[in-house]
């Protein structure tokens, strides 16, 4: 593929160091504060993912958001007449480690905000000689789209592998920017792109006696990257959001650095995030943080979607190569009402679960998602087409993976919301000892009558009430909001899937 040819502009800086980078920012940025860690934190316009504004390049019409290819071509005639007279920065690298299969991607980013190149090039793999760039994203924070929703605008193009990003100054534009293209492209491979984290667990520390993954998908801020960074058993993290997963469950990872939700950080429960986020090469977005620069992770003023990136380099991981084929997959879901701790899916659940991808949302997904209960398939808003795309690939997946097991998991409530006090918590510490007792194979399951799947009969230290809700219920008197429950979120799951025609029928069927 040739090397897409960038738009002229006043001076382009070539993959700047760090402390170019940092330099940048202390010089033109404003709402910059150097924290008490030492890194800076930039008080963004844009608190979350603009899923409104991004549109997909076609004339033809399906489900996504859709702009005209001939549309789509005078913006981006704007935005080139905008840059001609900017400094840019160009951060080049790729998505993923290995040759075979890593993808080379380019950020051209006006240099007024270099913090965004700056987290960016955390999270790419290094350029080597004989960069080639395959995926382009040009990211403008201070061309505003005006009649576009929030006068704001993200055009995705497949067909030349361009994003285009318009008046936001959110970091995630720049980092979904490439990722959102690369599900296509792991897709075109025979594959599927995974909103995931993922951790490995070694040979010496579990029954099996070699080296397992364990894939953990959901919604941001739902618990994913907690999980994810979590240790049980001598775990280490590998990736915190997307990987590839390949016929025979073999595994591609995709960043060499991790984004992470900082809202309610705790150097207890996620210690590692926590190391890796207050160290001084760490950047942080919309983190609060005060004139003297103490940090204040549980303040949601702002947003409670402040996020971190850092190297991976930074806290203890697994190298992400040759990380060894899926044999688990965690399927996360923040509900408050009956879903358990953990529930084990039968082989014919688990893309049924995979599709219904349940939970609420947070603030990540910016004010028309957070606290609304919420279906998006797979758990990955990113997706370029008709969602029964990721059902069937997956369930074609499963065929070459008879060995993997799978589990739905909440790291929610049960009983009810946080108002409630009837209503118990599935706090940090009940999902790191489910976490363990799967690897271990210690837990004794029974088929829930409800639902069909498997529930768990006990896990050291884990309440019983959160691992089979149903007996919260009964204690409280509470049977006939149970089963009202129960009969809603059936209908409620049969009805969603409905919308999707091209699904195929084994997987509804599963319900």
């Amino acid at each position: 593929m040739a090397k897409p040819k960038l738009p002229d502009a006043f001076s382009v800086e070539e993959n700047p160091t760090q402390s170019e980078l940092r330099g940048w920012v202390r010089e033109f940025m404003p709402r910059i504060i150097e924290t008490q860690y030492g890194n800076l934190n930039y008080t963004a316009q844009v608190t979350a993912r603009l899923k409104n504004s991004t549109f997909f390049v076609s004339d033809t019409e399906n489900h996504q958001n859709r702009i005209g290819r001939a549309e789509a071509e005078e913006w981006a005639r704007r935005q080139d007449e905008y840059i001609a007279d900017r400094d840019m920065v160009l951060v080049e690298g790729y998505i993923g480690p290995d040759p075979d299969f890593r993808t080379a991607c380019q950020l051209y980013m006006e240099k007024t905000n270099a913090n965004i190149p700056a987290m960016q090039q955390q999270l790419y793999f290094p350029p080597e000689d004989g960069f080639e760039a395959e995926f382009t994203v040009i990211y403008t924070p201070g061309l505003m789209a005006p009649g576009k929703p929030d006068d704001r605008l993200i055009i995705v193009d497949l067909e030349n592998w361009t994003t285009r990003v318009f008046g936001s100054d959110y970091f995630g534009e720049s980092k979904m920017g490439g990722l959102r293209m690369w599900n296509r492209q792991v897709f075109d491979r025979g594959g599927l792109a995974l909103h995931s984290g993922l951790k490995t667990f070694p040979a010496d520390q579990n029954p099996s006696g070699r080296e397992k993954s364990a894939l953990i998908i959901g919604l941001s801020g739902t618990g994913k990257t907690t999980t994810t960074f979590r240790q049980q058993l001598g775990s280490l993290p590998v990736q915190d959001d997307f990987v590839a997963l390949m016929p025979g469950g073999t595994i591609h990872t995709s960043e060499n650095g991790c984004f992470a939700k900082t809202f309610g950080l705790d150097p207890v429960d996620e210690p590692t995030i926590f190391g890796g986020t207050t160290r001084e090469d760490a950047w942080l977005e919309n983190v609060s943080v005060d004139a003297d620069g103490k940090v204040d992770f549980h303040d949601t003023g702002h947003t409670a979607n402040g996020r971190s990136t850092f190297p991976l380099a930074n806290i203890r991981h697994r190298d992400p190569r040759d990380v060894p084929p899926a044999d688990y997959l965690l399927i996360l879901n923040r509900n408050e009402s009956i879903v358990p701790a953990v529930a084990k899916l039968s082989r014919e659940q688990i893309a049924l679960f995979f599709m219904l991808g349940e939970t609420k949302g947070t603030s990540a997904g910016g004010a028309a998602e957070r606290g609304k209960n919420l279906r998006v398939p797979g758990t990955n808003p990113f997706f370029f087409d008709d969602d029964a795309m990721q059902g069937n690939r997956l369930l074609e997946l499963l065929e070459t993976m008879p060995d993997l097991t799978a589990y739905v998991m909440n790291t929610g409530r049960v009983g009810g919301p946080e108002t409630d006090g009837r209503s118990k918590k599935v706090r940090i510490p009940d999902s790191s000892a489910v976490v363990q007792a799967i690897v271990e194979d210690s837990i004794e399951w029974e088929t829930d009558p409800d639902f069909g799947y498997e529930v768990a009969v006990s896990i050291p230290d884990v309440d019983p009430e959160l691992l089979q809700p149903k007996r919260l219920y009964e204690r409280e008197d509470r049977m006939d909001e149970y089963d009202g429950l129960v009969a809603n979120l059936k209908a409620e799951r049969a009805g969603y899937l409905a919308e999707f025609p091209a699904l195929d029928p084994r997987i509804p069927a599963a319900l």
